[in-house]
């Protein structure tokens, strides 16, 4: 198409990046703006933008128009992926929450991505193929009279009163009886008195304690996504048929997200995602001691090393979402999506390594696995603590010294879990 080869062969490649570049402004973007206009209404709108524009890119009559269209579907796309897993995290209760991040949304995109190979299999046509995967995003549309906004940001804009109606239709909903007094008078009044705050990207580097967790959670993004995307792309280039192997890329993602699953409901967030950090490093550094005629052992290295990074992908999220504050969580998970962007937008560069040895983007790859995997054990440990709903609420990060506000008060896990939220799994 448009004679992509040649001296303009590195078009199609370059269309590619230009789509994570989208995805990078994206992330940059949506999470400022979430934090300003609500979770919902950030949602829905880059939920059209993603779908509009990917139904216009099937009609694209040059290779121009095409990539400048790629370029707002990827805007949209990691909009509303950030602000749908927010959304989540902030209105489910503690046992809840954790299913949507991993069951709830991640299994969900690889059963979205094992279909992909299936649909190109028997569309040949990338316009057909295109707009087969952009209906589907019709069916959202149903989901705005049903989907709530987040009681947390609400609360958090001194909108009170709409965050206790929602409270009270998720109780009703699951046949639960709501207390009379659901917000503290009290505490309400407190956070009325007090001047309501404009927050920007520069308060996640505020503070010593933000400002570092910022630090790390940026570098453990970019090399997760680095190792993620980095094996994903070079599926084509181990042996077998490329659909078959894109496939088992993807199914091997099933049980990476269900065993994130279990070891966040079960075991300490450092400790997980570490232990997933090193089996997938170690196992790409192995990869260069198969003998070469064992091809079907190095295919399941590398499945391996994408099951352990997957794991640690699916993790991450949950644990970043924690970790910050709800006035800046949108913004702190948007700038490591951002972080994660950036190196998405480098993996293409590693797996080209492979011209040069074979063995030469795995051993890379690896060892920043690795090392990502010792930095994860200096974040702070957030497995049966509270979200944090102010700055002065985040946990510290190991080695710094913290001295807590005179006027800094942290509610407790019973008191920040409201029963009431915590059932709310018809939403």
């Amino acid at each position: 198409q448009w004679n992509l080869v040649c001296d303009d062969d590195w078009k199609g490649p370059f269309s590619t990046s230009l789509f994570f570049v989208g995805v990078l402004f994206g992330s940059f973007v949506s999470g400022q703006l979430s934090d300003k206009f609500g979770r919902k209404k950030v949602l829905f709108i880059t939920l059209g933008m993603q779908t509009s524009f990917s139904f216009v890119q099937v009609f694209s009559t040059s290779w121009e128009m095409f990539s400048v269209l790629f370029v707002l579907v990827g805007m949209g796309q990691i909009s509303n992926y950030v602000a749908a897993f927010v959304l989540g995290t902030e209105i489910l209760g503690k046992s809840i929450r954790i299913i949507f991040c991993t069951l709830g949304v991640c299994i969900f995109y690889a059963f979205g991505y094992m279909l992909l190979p299936l649909a190109a299999y028997f569309l040949r046509d990338w316009r057909t193929l295109l707009l087969a995967l952009t209906l589907p995003g019709l069916l959202c549309i149903p989901l705005w009279w049903v989907i709530p906004e987040s009681p947390r940001w609400l609360i958090s804009q001194g909108r009170f009163q709409e965050a206790e109606a929602i409270i009270r239709k998720a109780a009703k909903m699951n046949g639960i009886t709501a207390p009379d007094v659901i917000l503290d008078p009290i505490e309400m009044q407190d956070l009325n008195s007090q001047k309501q705050q404009a927050y920007t990207i520069l308060d996640l580097v505020k503070t010593q304690n933000i400002r570092t967790v910022t630090i790390m959670s940026v570098i453990l993004w970019m090399i997760i996504s680095v190792g993620y995307f980095g094996l994903s792309l070079d599926t084509p280039n181990l042996h077998g048929d490329i659909y078959v192997n894109c496939f088992l890329s993807a199914v091997t993602e099933v049980p990476a997200y269900i065993i994130s699953w279990l070891l966040l409901r079960n075991f300490p967030r450092r400790y997980s995602m570490a232990a997933a950090l090193f089996l997938g490093g170690c196992v790409l550094l192995f990869i260069q001691l198969v003998p070469a005629h064992i091809r079907a052992l190095s295919i399941l290295l590398v499945m391996l090393g994408k099951f352990g990074i997957t794991s640690a992908f699916s993790m991450v999220y949950v644990y970043t979402a924690e970790l910050y504050p709800t006035v800046v969580r949108n913004m702190g998970v948007g700038a490591s999506s951002m972080a994660s962007r950036l190196g998405s937008i480098l993996s293409p560069y590693f797996a080209y390594l492979g011209a040069y040895d074979r063995f030469l983007p795995y051993i890379l790859m690896g060892s920043l696995t690795v090392l990502s995997g010792i930095l994860t054990l200096f974040l702070p440990e957030s497995y049966g603590m509270p979200l944090p709903d102010t700055t002065e609420q985040m946990l510290t990060v190991k080695g710094l010294k913290y001295r807590p506000a005179c006027n800094s008060t942290r509610v407790s896990s019973d008191e920040e879990e409201n029963p009431v939220i915590l059932k709310s799994t018809a939403f």
